[in-house]
């Protein structure tokens, strides 16, 4: 009689955590099954009975990056509540790099992600049709919640703020956390024009 391994989604959420946290760590070259069963902290072979190979569990970890990436519903409301002007699109923009850079090992799971999609067409398919969905959703609030600025300048503070953010991450020593903040407002004073 085979058993049948009992495959749940909480385990399955926990053991993709633990190959995000493995990529931080480890880079893409560490991301081994067996890496990740000891990251979880479950029985050797764990892994392997939840992901049909690397590159699927890559791909996971790439989508689930993104989901913790977003806001809950308190920050969402309180974002909603904010002024509709340049001092209120800042204090967006400062919750959203606080948001990320608080989920460090995530950001530079992310990094080494988007390197591995250089070379994995499922993983880069995954990870492009996430960052468009999330575009289309941030233009999207943009437009409905009457914020200062046009499409471009949504998409000009997405690059900006995401390449200060790897600084950060990267290069803690590279700015203050006052510096960030100021660089932060200078952003969206430059970028983000009175509609």
């Amino acid at each position: 009689m085979v058993s049948m391994v009992r495959r749940n989604d909480e385990r399955r959420a926990a053991l993709v955590d633990a190959a995000i946290e493995v990529l931080a760590a480890e880079g893409a070259r560490g991301l081994t099954f067996r890496a990740v069963d000891t990251e979880a902290a479950v029985p050797p072979g764990t892994a392997s009975n939840y992901f049909a190979n690397r590159d699927d569990l890559l791909t996971q970890a790439g989508a689930r990056v993104y989901e913790r990436l977003q806001p809950d519903e308190a920050t969402i409301a309180r974002q909603r509540a904010s002024t509709r002007d340049r001092e209120g699109y800042t204090a967006l923009m400062h919750e959203l790099v606080g948001r990320i850079s608080a989920f460090r090992t995530g950001y530079l799971a992310l990094l080494e992600l988007r390197l591995e999609a250089t070379r994995r067409p499922a993983l880069r398919a995954v990870l492009t049709e996430r960052v468009r969905a999330d575009m289309a959703a941030n233009l999207t609030y943009h437009e409905e919640s009457g914020l200062p600025g046009d499409a471009t300048a949504v998409r000009l503070l997405y690059l900006a703020l995401n390449w200060l953010i790897v600084e950060q991450l990267t290069l803690p020593d590279m700015f203050s956390e006052a510096e960030r903040d100021a660089l932060v407002a200078a952003a969206v004073e430059r970028i983000v024009t009175q509609r």
